[in-house]
């Protein structure tokens, strides 16, 4: 088990993070999610012992992680730590920087494990080429085989996929959380990108205002988003009082509607105006106005022209489902 306990920093006498506690099992894959700049990174580092703990600790089964004060060497031998930095031996090859930490001593296996390697990350036929030649989005799937082929017990990514083309996530996500479960790797992921989490992580850490603010099973936490932040990690959400959905409602608490809970009529339920229609593929995310003068997001098969009026609906079953939940803000 990984603990952290109690874990707070400050950089430059601003607090970045403060009472971080979590408990992460053997095998199980974790993400923290959060806005930009609210401590992800900076929690994933302390986790690897990259930086010195002001308060608290961080401990790998009974094993203490200790920082740069207490190693001569920063970072602890048991887990590897995939930053957005890649850390690559730029004037060496594809295959020679993957094969680095391999056996020389058991060649069959070595080239074996490198061409598996080498395949996971759909960069077969890039062996050969120096890396400092590859796109940064190349560079960083060289980075991921490297760091798996030393196998440790915990891995560590930061925004792993972040440079990488649209067309090559997915599966490169299918094939990277794949291995690591298949080889009983502990992950975690620290990002702010839903495709990371939803299909491949065990359990979700929401990060805010220094903290953990949520945390639980990513479809619970799609599901049922206690605050409007939580949703927005998800996707386009709207904070909508309940007599506004339901006339009949009598009462002005608010529940989260996600844009594609929304349904689009001619004639009846809440008078929105079309603001502006963005193409999304398959449909259109729309941005309207109430007739309260709030905005609200929703889905549309249709472009929808400026100023045309509609009315929106939600279904019985998503408010109640909402309305269990406590009130948000």
């Amino acid at each position: 088990m990984l603990r952290i306990e109690n874990v707070s920093y400050t950089y430059d006498e601003l607090p970045v993070l403060e009472d971080i506690h979590l408990r992460i099992q053997r095998r199980e894959h974790v993400a923290i999610i959060g806005e930009s700049g609210c401590g992800k990174s900076t929690l994933l580092k302390i986790i690897y012992g990259l930086m010195d703990l002001e308060q608290g600790a961080v401990f790998w089964e009974d094993k203490p992680v200790l920082g740069p004060a207490f190693h001569l060497v920063p970072g602890a031998s048991f887990m590897k730590y995939l930053s957005q930095d890649f850390d690559l031996m730029p004037f060496t090859t594809v295959a020679e920087n993957i094969s680095q930490y391999l056996s020389v001593f058991y060649p069959k296996e070595l080239k074996a494990r490198t061409v598996e390697l080498l395949e996971m990350i759909e960069l077969t036929e890039f062996a050969h080429k120096k890396v400092n030649t590859l796109s940064g989005g190349q560079q960083q799937r060289v980075a991921l085989a490297r760091v798996l082929a030393q196998k440790p017990d915990i891995l560590l990514l930061d925004e792993p996929f972040g440079h990488i083309d649209n067309f090559l996530k997915n599966s490169l996500r299918r094939n990277i959380f794949r291995y690591l479960k298949e080889n009983g790797i502990t992950c975690i992921v620290a990002t702010h990108d839903f495709n990371d989490v939803l299909p491949f992580t065990d359990r979700v850490f929401v990060l805010r205002d220094k903290t953990i603010i949520a945390k639980g099973k990513p479809m619970e936490l799609y599901k049922n988003p206690k605050d409007l932040y939580i949703a927005s990690l998800f996707g386009e959400a709207t904070s909508i009082a309940i007599d506004v959905l339901k006339s009949y409602g009598n009462t002005k608490r608010k529940i989260i509607v996600y844009a594609h809970e929304f349904r689009v009529s001619e004639v009846s339920g809440i008078p929105t105006t079309v603001i502006t229609s963005y193409p999304m593929g398959n449909y259109y995310l729309v941005q309207g106005l109430m007739d309260n003068g709030e905005n609200v997001f929703f889905n549309a098969e249709s472009d929808l022209p400026a100023e045309k009026k509609v009315f929106l609906n939600v279904s019985i079953e998503t408010i109640n489902q909402r309305i269990q939940q406590p009130s948000v803000l």
